[in-house]
């Protein structure tokens, strides 16, 4: 049985080689896919890859990057991980559900690239992009890839320029003194007098499918610089809180933009309440919102947004819902901006902005594209409209830094 089914996979490699040199030979565009490690078992931070940052689930925010850049004929996760496989694919990306053998603690990166390029033989160009790097945009993608495309590179790869004086590391015990590695103490150089080094900052790195096969890097290779403030790798418990406060100053949130919001559509049952429905003697229904949600809709009400709160329970009572939500938007020409549960999960898809609350079911957190700290009735609202601000505000100063370039030149 093992025998028949390694000439099978033998048999179906082999049809996949000569198609993709049937594709080389007849000067087709060359497929160039987007590849995302993910491993499920991760030593510094369990499920590292998946765990909320910013409302986002870590490798959410590389595979948005990925994805709108719109330069990928495909885009994959590489995992080992059932839980990490749902995520990927809420996110718009195809699984390569890798073998045990490189799934180990001691595999390699490029045990796992090579795995992935000899099943997938169509791939000419790998862009292996790291999900511990939450600030890439989709320009650094672009950019970086014209470099293979149109420059000829066969190899590309991400680097920050640094200025961090290195010196000789001394072991226990030892004897030596330590020395300078990159500096002169007699004379040292101020910042602005020294151009730096270059050093790897991890976030991408682009290669033809020759040089998979001699390694990650190799033949006519260049480096592709990253300004320090998207130049963010997380290894350990203590990046969090820093990445955390860069990504939301600097990290790519979409190709919509949030300075045009203008309807915020909000459910009470399980986003304004936490689902319960108090009944007094007389039958009489009651429900308890939290002031801090309310003060939040007030926030979002200030700057313009028009908020419009949906009573589920009633509308299951044949008192309207999300059907009439759809008319209202479309004959604004507004696209819909949800923050609700399980049942508007196609909702949460069509949304530009979406959001949940942090006790929402799975099913919906895996499709928002923000999934707030707090719970239902406990802030989750007034969570969501400060992000709603956060990136308006951010959207406006963007667009007064390009209104005073243009004035500039």
């Amino acid at each position: 049985m093992a025998a028949a089914n390694k000439r099978t996979l033998s048999g179906i490699e082999d049809m996949r080689d000569r198609k993709a040199k049937v594709i080389k030979d007849s000067g087709e565009k060359r497929h160039i896919a987007a590849l995302i490690l993910a491993r499920g078992g991760s030593k510094g931070i369990p499920l590292k890859n998946i765990k909320m940052l910013a409302g986002v689930p870590l490798i959410g925010w590389v595979l948005r990057a990925a994805v709108d850049s719109k330069q990928f004929d495909s885009v994959w996760v590489s995992t080992d991980h059932d839980d990490i496989e749902k995520v990927a694919k809420a996110w718009g990306a195809q699984v390569h559900r890798r073998s045990p053998e490189v799934s180990k603690d001691s595999s390699s990166s490029l045990d796992t690239i090579q795995e992935f390029a000899r099943l997938n033989p169509e791939v000419e160009v790998i862009c292996h992009i790291q999900a511990t790097s939450p600030c890439l945009h989709p320009f650094h993608l672009k950019e970086a890839l014209e470099m293979i495309t149109k420059q000829g590179f066969t190899s590309v790869f991400s680097v920050v320029r640094r200025h961090h004086f290195r010196w000789q590391e001394v072991k226990k015990g030892g004897s030596l003194a330590t020395q300078p590695l990159n500096l002169d103490p007699c004379n040292r150089p101020r910042r602005q007098d020294w151009d730096g080094e270059l050093c790897e900052n991890g976030s991408f790195y682009i290669y033809t499918r020759a040089t998979i096969e001699r390694g990650l890097q190799g033949g006519k290779w260049a480096y592709y610089e990253m300004l320090p403030e998207y130049s963010v790798d997380i290894d350990v418990d203590i990046d969090w809180p820093v990445a955390e406060q860069r990504v939301l100053r600097f990290g790519y949130f979409g190709l919509d933009k949030p300075e045009v919001v203008r309807l915020l559509l909000c459910n009470v049952s399980g986003c304004l309440t936490d689902g319960r429905v108090l009944i007094s003697v007389s039958g009489e229904e009651m429900v308890s919102v939290n002031t801090r949600d309310t003060m939040g809709i007030r926030m979002l009400q200030r700057e313009g947004v028009e908020v419009q709160i949906q009573n589920t329970h009633t509308a299951e009572r044949g008192g309207g819902g999300t059907d009439i939500e759809h008319t209202h938007c479309r004959e604004r020409g507004w696209r819909y901006r949800y923050c609700n549960d399980a049942p508007d999960v196609d909702c949460l898809n069509l949304a530009g902005l979406s959001a949940v609350p942090r006790d929402a079911p799975v099913v919906a957190i895996n499709v928002a594209k923000y999934s707030c700290h707090n719970a239902a009735g406990l802030g989750a609202v007034r969570e969501f409209s400060e992000h709603i601000l956060l990136l308006k505000k951010k959207a406006k100063s963007q667009m007064e830094q390009d209104r005073i370039h243009r004035n500039t030149f």
